[in-house]
């Protein structure tokens, strides 16, 4: 008797353990997260299962190009998954399909975006991004609803970065940053 309590007891530890493990990784390094919507593709399909790194941006801040999670700024019980286009201090030019980044020293650098499929809109849109803030679009330019609308995205909200693919498995893949 004395033995199979002592087994019971060594169960419960490892499972209590275990529990205890995955909700501290859940809770200060990764999380899960499904994309819901077209607002990112083709780099991103509805139902993809992402892994997003959320202990990056507590030694670093993020980089454009980088695809990043975070609580849309009108209502933070929802996420948003984007990609970083205006850090902070910047300026955003968007001119139909160009897009033009413009320094706090002025200089102007139109991004080459490979994975952004032709925008139909021939809107012209200047923006500024605050300090502590950033400025993010969907790749599916047309299908996003994003900074262009909404506005700018306070660091407070930035849950983390894209860094895995899960699901699909025939799709599973790392992801950084986009060079520009």
């Amino acid at each position: 008797m004395k033995a199979f309590l002592w087994s019971l007891f060594e169960v419960v530890e490892t499972v209590a353990i275990a529990v205890i493990a995955v909700v501290l990784v859940r809770a200060f390094v990764a999380q899960p997260f499904l994309v819901s919507g077209s607002s990112m593709q083709p780099g991103f399909q509805n139902g993809d299962y992402l892994l997003v790194d959320e202990l990056a941006y507590r030694f670093r801040e993020p980089v454009r190009g980088e695809v990043l999670v975070f609580k849309y700024p009108l209502d933070t019980r929802s996420y948003y998954i984007k990609r970083v286009i205006g850090l902070p201090g910047e300026s955003v030019l968007v001119d139909g399909n160009a897009v033009s980044v413009f320094a706090k020293d002025g200089t102007q650098k139109v991004l080459s975006e490979p994975y952004v499929e032709r925008m139909t809109s021939t809107e012209k849109q200047e923006f500024v991004v605050k300090p502590g803030e950033y400025f993010v679009m969907g790749d599916n330019r047309d299908a996003s609803y994003d900074s262009r609308r909404w506005g700018t995205v306070p660091a407070d909200d930035v849950i983390g970065l894209v860094r895995f693919r899960l699901w699909p498995v025939s799709t599973a893949m790392a992801f950084s940053a986009q060079p520009y």
